[in-house]
């Protein structure tokens, strides 16, 4: 079995791989993140996952197998990264308040001669938020590092009203289809649970 190289900085989705079993290696992939002119939304978000896939890919000395994603969130079309500072945290709250938006995540995965990927769409309702509310969540920091300023799996989760797709995915990595994914280049799930049992 190749090794897994997961080509994310981000704590959820180490946190999420390591949810279902899979052992993996961390490695640094920066990409330019800019989206192309006339791009759609869930076209950038493979784009960029399968970027940060190859680009990890190249930094290995061996073989191996390396999983890209990327995390978008959009209300009305319009994308929204994350916030730059308190006023563009505050100004994506109120878009997003009393209303719903699409979190759209794309995972690659290559082994350096095919790359696979999936990408999944979910609505996400939430509900109003006053003034002085997104101000105290603004002052938690939760919402600095967070595509569209919040964090489902975290104190932003008293917004949300209802949710249509997965819940995994809006968090940063949907485990369903990234499973299937893996399996496709025969990195099995549960693999250190599976070692613990035969002790």
């Amino acid at each position: 079995m190749k090794p897994l190289y997961l080509a994310s900085g981000s704590p959820r989705r180490r946190e999420l791989l390591s949810q279902i079993g899979v052992p993996f290696t961390v490695i640094s992939a920066p990409i330019d993140e800019t989206p192309l002119p006339g791009e759609g939304i869930s076209a950038y978000a493979v784009r960029l996952a399968r970027a940060k896939a190859e680009a990890g890919f190249q930094q290995l000395d061996g073989p191996g197998v390396v999983l890209g994603a990327d995390t978008v969130v959009s209300v009305n079309g319009e994308i929204l990264g994350k916030p730059r500072d308190r006023e563009d945290a505050l100004a994506m709250l109120g878009k997003l308040s009393g209303g719903h938006h699409q979190v759209i995540t794309a995972v690659a995965v290559t082994d350096g001669t095919r790359c696979e990927d999936v990408c999944i769409g979910t609505h996400v309702y939430f509900r109003t938020i006053s003034p002085e509310e997104a101000l105290r969540y603004w002052a938690t920091g939760e919402p600095l590092d967070k595509a569209g300023g919040y964090a489902i799996q975290g104190l932003g989760a008293v917004f949300v009203q209802q949710l249509e797709g997965s819940y995994s995915a809006v968090v940063g990595l949907p485990l369903y289809e990234t499973a299937r994914l893996l399996e496709a280049f025969s990195i099995p799930c549960w693999q250190q649970h599976e070692v613990s049992a035969q002790r």
